[in-house]
């Protein structure tokens, strides 16, 4: 029984919660995508709404080359994507890949060779042949475009300034005027992809920065930048959405609660936040499960969540569990987690369908536990979970959803 100090969701008190099923999910080509209050629509769709259930997909490590092409062809991991029933990719990018020429003109080959995975580009060459000597930029931008054919929505989300594994306090990386985040060289990099994509029907939107975090944060400089920011987006390519994180690791955007960014545009603007359970510590192992989802939930609600009720699209960009399904504190923060976005009715991204990357902290081959997919990029590492978040894939609130039956989801922990 929950503790009467907390506020115990409604989703959480029952072993199954009710939502409406659609009978077609809105269409993932759809381009450009705008916002309608708190939801992202399609305006050439009479304002029909677009959710947003996304997969992350890797491209700002060290190679800075999108994961899993030594194992499988683009075009068959865009199926993949595709067939798990996701219609977007939140795709990561370092500013150095359109900064920095000496690394952004490498071929992908030469990137790989001058990591000393000499194997890893022998599977690129096998799977991927039109893209191992193509230019680091032209590579990715191939990716997208096979995202694209593939119906596939993309996100650009500026990860990291150098290419490496994401994030720490200390990194250099993490706020403004940090060692390695120089604000104009940043801005430069927005406009500079933004501008590449410009045209594009793949591309929907794009992340201004991801998990922006350390001693230097604070929201005058946070105010000054991401306006910046915004404004260099959507001046080089006005049809994207313009989607701003918060602080401390992308879990606060509070601040917005007393003062709004002020943009010289509209109907553009989401905002992003992260969770997962391990942002808690072991508090969902070590407590009773409906106490700590009332009082974690109703912490998201201020942090963030308020912004619903104030007509903003929120996007989870992140949240994942270990797929091995025998993690108690990610198996109980999950339920919690799918039951928030049911009830509200979220845009989200997992983290991640990589099953393996090709580097990652010094590692070769190191296997993603949070990854959809196994080491080998073939088999689905949790079938059931798949099953699972299946049920919040597809709208079921907001601008012209048709209400067609009811779906049960099990969330009993």
């Amino acid at each position: 029984m929950a503790n009467k100090h907390y506020s115990v969701p409604s989703f959480l008190l029952t072993n199954y919660f009710f939502l409406f099923l659609l009978s077609s999910s809105s269409p993932s080509s759809a381009f450009p995508l705008s916002t309608s209050s708190r939801w992202i629509v399609d305006d050439a769709a009479g304002g029909q709404r677009v959710k947003l259930a996304c997969v992350n997909l890797v491209s700002h490590l060290e190679p800075m080359v999108a994961e899993g092409l030594s194992k499988l062809p683009i075009e068959t991991i865009a199926e993949k994507i595709g067939s798990m029933g996701f219609n977007c990719v939140r795709l990561t990018w370092p500013i150095y890949l359109v900064t920095d020429e000496s690394l952004s003109s490498l071929t992908v080959r030469q990137s790989f060779q001058r990591l000393g995975l000499i194997d890893t580009a022998a599977g690129i060459q096998a799977n991927n042949p039109d893209i191992v000597d193509l230019p680091l930029l032209q590579a990715f931008q191939q990716v997208v475009s096979t995202l694209g054919e593939n119906n596939i929505m993309v996100i650009l989300d500026n990860h990291i300034t150098t290419p490496g594994w994401c994030c720490s306090n200390d990194d250099g990386n993490g706020f403004f005027n940090d060692r390695y985040f120089d604000p104009n060289l940043w801005l430069t990099g927005l406009t500079r992809m933004a501008t590449l994509f410009n045209g594009s029907t793949a591309v929907v939107g794009m992340s201004l920065r991801n998990e922006l975090r350390g001693p230097k944060q604070n929201t005058q400089d946070w105010y000054k930048y991401m306006q910046q920011g915004a404004e260099a987006v959507h001046a080089a390519n006005p049809n994207v959405l313009v989607v701003v994180s918060g602080l401390n690791y992308d879990k606060d955007l509070s601040f917005l609660s007393s003062r709004m960014v002020k943009l010289s545009f509209g109907k553009k603007l989401v905002f992003e936040a992260h969770w997962y359970g391990f942002t808690d510590g072991q508090a969902w192992a070590d407590g009773n499960a409906n106490e700590v989802c009332g009082r974690v939930s109703g912490n998201m609600k201020r942090m963030s969540g308020f912004l619903l009720e104030a007509g903003y699209p929120l996007f989870f960009s992140e949240f994942g569990i270990d797929q091995g399904g025998g993690n108690l504190n990610d198996n109980r923060y999950i339920n919690c987690f799918l039951g928030y976005v049911a009830e509200f009715d979220l845009d989200w991204a997992y983290w991640t369908i990589v099953g393996s990357y090709y580097l990652r902290q010094g590692v070769a081959g190191w296997s993603e536990s949070y990854g959809l997919l196994d080491r080998d990029w073939v088999e689905p590492r949790n079938r059931s979970f798949i099953e699972r978040i299946s049920a919040v894939q597809m709208p079921f609130r907001g601008n012209h959803i048709r209400e067609t039956g009811l779906f049960c989801l099990r969330i009993s922990c």
